[in-house]
């Protein structure tokens, strides 16, 4: 995983989610004021700004932002270098298939890769991690499918509204409606001791 081991340090939730949510919307406002093309630019810029930002105050870049930085630049250098929108707006269907299908390998493989990134934050039973990766799988190939209806059928501008006031919103939603899953399959360290002295 690439994320850098030496001192590491906690990011503010609030933060994090700024340095998400800010290339969103200097995309956002830029499609409003500029087109499609300059805003893409601007995106390009601003996610590698949020990267290092996040990179300097944690000391580490999350995989999952790092891999979706990596396609905003590959997918925007595409539409700028052809003139053609066609490659941002099929960015967000082929970065949602690719974290489905690295899951779902993962799943066929044993290997619950979505343990690798959230252990370090919360423990949970293996039944736990195996409903949460599930779900995770469908939710992403919901976004994928989403985006797909909506570019396929919209004018750009509702496309790029979907994308920055949309995907976000239904993130933090599922991700608020997975709390349930982790409570009840949540191994709690101090259960985990107790057992440990008792053997």
């Amino acid at each position: 995983m690439p994320e850098i081991i030496a001192a590491k340090k906690p990011m503010n939730q609030w933060l994090k989610l700024a340095l998400e949510m800010g290339p969103l919307l200097v995309f956002f406002f830029g499609n409003a004021r500029f087109g499609i093309f300059p805003a893409t630019i601007a995106f390009m810029v601003a996610t590698v700004l949020a990267l290092a930002v996040s990179y300097a105050m944690a000391r580490t870049i999350p995989i999952m932002p790092l891999v979706a930085g990596g396609f905003v630049l590959v997918f925007g250098g595409l539409t700028i270098y052809l003139e053609n929108d066609l490659f941002i707006k099929i960015k967000p269907t082929i970065v949602n298939l690719l974290f489905a299908g690295v899951l779902f390998t993962g799943l066929m493989m044993k290997r619950m890769f979505i343990k690798i990134v959230l252990e370090a934050a919360v423990q949970m039973s293996e039944r736990g991690w195996l409903l949460i990766t599930r779900a995770w799988i469908g939710f992403f190939i919901l976004l994928a499918v989403l985006n797909e209806l909506v570019w396929r059928n919209f004018a750009t501008d509702t496309w790029v509204s979907f994308k920055v006031f949309g995907i976000m919103p239904l993130t933090l939603v599922f991700s608020f409606a997975m709390i349930p899953i982790i409570m009840k399959h949540q191994i709690h360290p101090a259960a985990q001791d107790g057992s440990d002295n008792q053997a």
